[in-house]
Parts: structure tokens; C-alpha cells; sequence
């Protein structure tokens, strides 16, 4: 049938002096598609892309799973609570965290940092390794002196020596004295050198400063409380898996988060830019699909008497409209298809050469990272197919609608 749609569209409808008018609307309709298509494909990439890698970042430093307290900031921690995460199938490591904000100073400078308490296989992650830009891994000399490891950032912004005379010098309010923060002497002090200094991202690198979780014990004045249970999971191990399984284990007074909701709100945001921007181009898309409703009117008003002939050679009602349905989706098709395959060759491109750099020497990336998922091509096709459906309902439904005889 569709053979002999198109056969009858080429004799009746592609000729005569509406013809040029008829194929620049057309072709400006299939460019349109294809730009706009082309444009969602590549954005959609570049915010799976960006996601991906803000994953990949925050799974360097942070756990597969990290348990909190439900409510407070703290809670309390003990052998028998340990042993139930860890006798929990598919955890491998339990690290004991004490997390909180203290004062850094460094012979003249000081500055504010995120102290990061942790128990001695905190390491046996092994999320750190691949970032350590100079110094060692460890928590303690061979004489069992405390170590810090500390951020590319802090150690820039203090001008830290790792193997220089002069310690490390941590502040935190004794809450016991609290009565005047100017004074010194309602401060905590603890003394330790830099032992290493890693590098991932910004947001770690200029805070974050990692020591013995018994050297934070004392400068926080801890008991057992803990800010956090960091697990490492197997790799054989299925996370939803593990994590509803502990969820069950440990009751209403923890919550057990994994990577994505330890930063909840920023994949959020990024997921917020992503579809606010789909809607953007999504609208010019309805935009553009005017192209086609005009392209499909003119054949209407133009091709009346030829509409007519159609229907004495046996054409019925809904064939007629089958016809400009079927135009209207040749236009669309024509460019969503080329629109998709140029995003696609571009993603790829971009994938494997990086053409378009991100232009900052501190990005952890040189390029745009992309991925191109199918959904998100299928979607966009999707749209693309029912927004040119939906424009050609009304030029098809006037064309089935004009009568034989006043056009014969």
C-alpha cells in the first residue's frame, strides 16, 4: 500500500508551480528536525557524560556504602553492633569514621578544614591509591607516630612541606570550656605531620585532611560515638542487595545510603539541568513541527482538484489521510534520523579524540566526557514521531474531507 502511496504522492503531488515553494518548506522542516535532534542527542551525551564522572570522583573517595545515624550526628558504637554489619553477606570491610570540621595551622597560615578520622583499614579500600600525588598511605610511622593525609588544596593553600620540620597544629572547641573562641586556651590541640597528599577533586582536595581515628578521638573529646560506618562491598555482591539487607539488620536508627544518595542533592541538580534543557529544545522541536502542518496545508489547499481524482479511482476516506500522515513522517523521519546519526558520530568523536576541550587546567578531564545511551536516541525519536503525528491530524483530516463533484 505505502508503494503505491508514494507512487500516486509523485505523480499527483510534485508537480506544478507550487512545487519549489513546497520543497524549500520541506527541506527546511527536515534541517530544522535534524539540528534540533542532533543538538538533544549531544546534550543528552554530555549530562550522561558529566553524571558519570561525578560518580566516578565521589566513588574514589566515598564508600559503596556508608551508614548513618537516622537522627543526630553521632551514634553510639560497639563490638556487637560491628559484628552484625560485618557478618552481613557481601561486606567485606567495616571502617569506624569520626568526621566533623576543625582548624588547620601550619607554621603562619590556618584555615578551615574537614577532619576526617579513621580507623587503620580504612586504606584496604584502596579507593585512595591511584590519587596519591606524593608521600604514603599510612597513618602511622614505623614508630607509631600519627600521620596526616592531606588534600592537594590544603596543602597549596597552607604551603605544607611534607618532610619539613614544622607539624601540623589542629584546633577543635573543647566543650568543656567553650566561653570565648578567641582564646586558645578553649581549644583542643593536637600535633602531627603530613604523611602524603592526594588529589581528586576540588571539593575533597581543598578540605579534606584524613588522621588516625584515635588522634580524633582525643582532639574531639569522642568516647565510642562515630559520625559514620564506611563498608566496602565485594564485587560479587549485588549493592541494592547488601544495602536492603543491612537496612533490615540494623532498624529505623541508621540509614544506610549508597553512592548516589550520599550526593542526592547534586545528582539531582545535574538530572534537574539535564530535563530543563530537554524541554527547551524539546519546545523549539513543537516549534519546528509547524513547518510540516504548513508544508501539509499548502498540499491541501493547492491539490484539491487532484485530492478528487484520487477518490473517483477508489481512494477512501482514511487512505487520503494515511497519505499526508505518511508525508508529515517522511519529513520528521528524514530528519530525526539524520539529526541522530550526526549527534552520534559527533559523541563518538568527541569520546574517543576529545575535540572540544573544557578549557580549565584544573578540570580532572581535559574534554567533555559523553555517553550516548540508547533510551535516550529511542525517547528523542519517540517525540520526535508523535509531535509530527499529532501536526499532521489537521491537514490530513481537511484533505479527506473535500468533496468529488465541486472539483471535477
Amino acid at each position: 500500500m505505502f508503494r503505491t502511496v508514494f507512487f500516486v504522492a509523485r505523480k499527483y503531488y510534485f508537480s506544478g508551480k507550487q512545487l519549489l515553494l513546497i520543497n524549500v518548506v520541506s527541506s527546511l522542516s527536515v534541517l530544522v528536525i535534524a539540528g534540533i535532534t542532533m543538538a538533544l542527542v549531544i546534550i543528552m551525551s554530555v549530562f550522561n557524560g558529566m553524571e558519570n564522572l561525578i560518580r566516578s570522583l565521589y566513588q574514589s573517595f566515598d564508600p559503596a556504602l556508608k551508614i548513618v545515624p537516622y537522627t543526630g550526628k553521632t551514634f553510639s558504637s560497639s563490638d556487637t553492633l560491628i559484628r552484625l554489619i560485618q557478618t552481613t553477606p557481601g561486606v567485606v570491610l567495616v571502617t569506624e569514621v569520626i568526621e566533623d570540621n576543625a582548624v588547620l595551622s601550619y607554621k603562619n597560615e590556618s584555615d578551615v578544614i574537614k577532619l576526617k578520622g579513621v580507623s587503620d583499614n580504612f586504606f584496604k579500600h584502596r579507593r585512595l591509591d591511584s590519587f596519591l600525588v606524593e608521600g604514603e598511605l599510612n597513618l602511622f610511622t614505623k614508630d607509631t607516630i600519627p600521620m596526616a593525609i592531606i588534600g592537594r588544596g590544603v596543602q597549596y593553600k597552607l604551603m605544607i612541606k611534607l618532610k619539613g620540620v614544622h607539624p601540623l597544629v589542629l584546633y577543635y572547641p573543647d566543650k568543656n570550656k567553650i566561653k570565648n573562641l578567641t582564646s586558645l586556651e578553649t581549644f583542643n590541640t593536637g600535633v602531627l605531620h603530613a604523611g602524603g597528599v592526594f588529589a581528586i577533586e576540588k571539593q575533597y582536595d581543598d578540605n579534606y585532611v584524613i588522621i588516625p581515628i584515635s588522634f580524633a578521638q582525643n582532639l574531639l573529646q569522642y568516647d565510642q560515638e562515630r559520625t559514620s560506618f564506611e563498608l566496602k562491598v565485594s564485587d560479587e555482591a549485588d549493592i541494592e542487595e547488601v544495602q536492603a539487607n543491612l537496612k533490615t539488620r540494623l532498624g529505623n536508627k541508621y540509614k544506610v545510603l549508597n553512592n548516589d544518595e550520599q550526593h542526592a542533592s547534586l545528582l539531582k541538580a545535574i538530572r534537574t539541568e539535564k530535563i530543563v534543557v530537554n524541554f527547551m529544545l524539546g519546545f523549539i522541536l513543537v516549534l519546528s513541527s509547524v513547518g510540516i502542518f504548513f508544508c501539509l496545508t499548502m498540499l491541501t489547499l493547492t491539490k484539491r482538484k487532484d485530492i478528487a481524482v484520487l477518490k473517483t479511482i477508489g481512494w477512501s476516506t482514511g487512505s487520503i489521510r494515511s497519505l499526508f500522515i505518511l508525508l508529515g513522517g517522511w519529513i520528521a523521519t528524514s530528519g530525526a534520523l539524520l539529526g541522530a546519526l550526526i549527534g552520534f558520530l559527533v559523541c563518538k568523536l568527541q569520546e574517543k579524540y576529545g575535540l572540544i576541550s573544557i578549557g580549565m587546567e584544573s578540570s580532572v578531564v581535559e574534554s567533555y566526557p559523553v555517553e550516548v545511551r540508547w533510551s535516550d536516541i529511542s525517547t528523542i525519536l519517540l517525540w520526535v514521531g508523535l509531535i509530527t503525528f499529532i501536526s499532521s491530524i489537521r491537514p490530513a483530516i481537511l484533505a479527506s474531507k473535500i468533496p468529488i463533484k465541486s472539483h471535477l
